[in-house]
């Protein structure tokens, strides 16, 4: 969430490079008559002194939380897939890892009749991901060296040189290249858990690479001259990375366990890539679609984000636009199925943090400011004020008689005394308005809807809004 702000930050700061007009109006600014216009007349009357005395010493959360929807909270659920152990990704943004994994676990758990259970390594497979967006960064300057440093797509790679933030796309891509590890193998380290120095200094080196690649692109350094600089750039970059998150494994011998802990594979030796097959067994790619919900955008037409992807021959984010409707039916079908889903929302609307409940009725901020907050879902998306910033794993819906939903669960990375035990608990009415993402496997979704997903994509640049990765 924190480096959610600060890439908004960054995106109006951009903005503000670019105004609409840089000539000053003569009367644009605040003078004295529109000062006094502005004063509220009822500002010292005592309700109003009263308000300000309350918000003045108490957290704005505290005081519009809204009594009437904080009875108790319903936990039951008439579809729930199987509960499983609930991860941290502590002070770093890699949700999209973390919900990627436990969907994988959850597959491999229900493979085995639930009875064997795995946990895999974020550390490893972060440390493929920040070396490949490094590559990714320093590639990207490199093909776009002819634009003056100023450009909208040269800024990109300057200003978001690398990230810890990502999309199931990326995760199926790293997943199927570098393999997986047992968590007990490769643990995290104390630079996986807190990513914010290690990324800082991380992107300070590859800013100062690309200044170096642009010189030598306008030198007419030829490409193998290039590749062999990018090379032994990384090479500092991976240096960088093995200071921090540790030299990846390459050879483990591990035996899987049931839930109690006893034994039930014996032991035996594994690369990532061979674990990778033996828990996975194939790549992920092409075995799922993205759906997305963006009133923005003509619905039923698949859309793909140009250079958002985690490695250089990855594959860009692409995804079907639906209507929340389709999405939800999607959903309750691979639910039923037994099935989690990597899924994504604007976690810090309306979340009670204490009940671990989301709902668009959890505080009243237009009663305690005097106001009201008019902006509908699209508007929201297009003026940043709302957009995806986390991602976590759907596990359940509650339906009514009509098969409608109620309510949603989802498995937080926050840990388990995190909200209900480490979950989320979604109304129906929430669900609609702050849910982006679905990452759905092709056995539930219907052939119209392949078909779609499908279609030549229209192409979008990273710049969206709604387009920042998951954290």
């Amino acid at each position: 969430m924190r480096t959610y702000h600060l890439l908004l930050g960054a995106f109006f700061a951009l903005a503000a490079s670019f105004p609409c007009n840089a000539q000053k109006t003569p009367d644009g600014g605040i003078d004295a008559s529109m000062l006094q216009a502005i004063r509220r007349t009822d500002a010292g009357q005592p309700a109003s002194r009263a308000l300000t005395n309350a918000i003045a010493a108490n957290a704005i959360d505290d005081l519009a939380r809204n009594r009437a929807n904080a009875g108790l909270l319903d936990t039951e659920f008439s579809v729930e897939t199987p509960k499983q152990s609930i991860t941290d990704q502590k002070s770093s943004g890699r949700c999209w890892m973390f919900s990627g994994m436990n969907v994988l676990r959850a597959d491999f758990a229900r493979r085995h009749a639930d009875t064997l259970s795995v946990e895999f390594s974020q550390d490893y497979l972060f440390f493929f991901d920040q070396l490949e967006k490094s590559n990714l960064m320093l590639q990207g300057v490199i093909d776009c060296a002819s634009e003056p440093l100023e450009s909208e797509r040269v800024r990109f790679f300057f200003q978001h040189p690398i990230g810890d933030g990502g999309t199931f796309c990326g995760f199926a891509d790293l997943a199927a290249k570098y393999g997986l590890v047992p968590a007990a193998i490769a643990p995290e380290t104390y630079s996986s858990d807190n990513t914010s120095r290690m990324r800082a200094l991380i992107s300070s080196k590859l800013r100062e690479f690309g200044l170096e690649l642009r010189k030598m692109v306008a030198d007419k350094k030829k490409p193998a001259a290039l590749r062999t600089r990018k090379t032994a750039m990384l090479a500092e970059i991976y240096r960088m990375l093995c200071l921090t998150l540790g030299e990846p494994i390459t050879e483990f011998t591990y035996a899987f366990r049931d839930k109690a802990g006893k034994v039930r594979i014996p032991a035996r030796t594994y690369t990532p890539e061979s674990f990778y097959k033996e828990v996975v067994g194939q790549p992920l790619a092409g075995t799922f679609i993205m759906v997305m919900n963006d009133p923005r955008h003509e619905y039923h037409r698949t859309y793909e984000v140009e250079w958002d992807r985690h490695s250089y021959d990855g594959s860009n984010w692409r995804y079907l636009n639906l209507p929340m409707e389709d999405i939800e039916q999607l959903a309750i079908a691979q639910l039923r199925g037994g099935r989690k889903l990597y899924s994504s929302y604007d976690v810090g609307k309306q979340l009670d943090r204490k009940r671990g409940y989301a709902d668009t009725e959890n505080f009243d901020y237009e009663a305690l400011m005097g106001t009201t907050f008019g902006m509908d879902k699209a508007q929201r998306i297009s003026t940043f004020d709302s957009g995806s910033t986390h991602a976590m794993t759907l596990t359940a819906v509650d339906l009514d008689a009509d098969g409608r939903p109620l309510k949603w669960k989802v498995e937080n990375s926050w840990g388990a005394a995190w909200g209900q035990q480490g979950c989320l608990i979604m109304s129906a009415r929430w669900f609609r308005e702050y849910m982006f993402r679905l990452v759905v496997d092709k056995e539930f979704v219907p052939e119209h809807l392949l078909r779609e997903a499908e279609q030549k994509p229209v192409m979008l640049m990273p710049e969206d809004p709604l387009f920042l990765p998951d954290e």
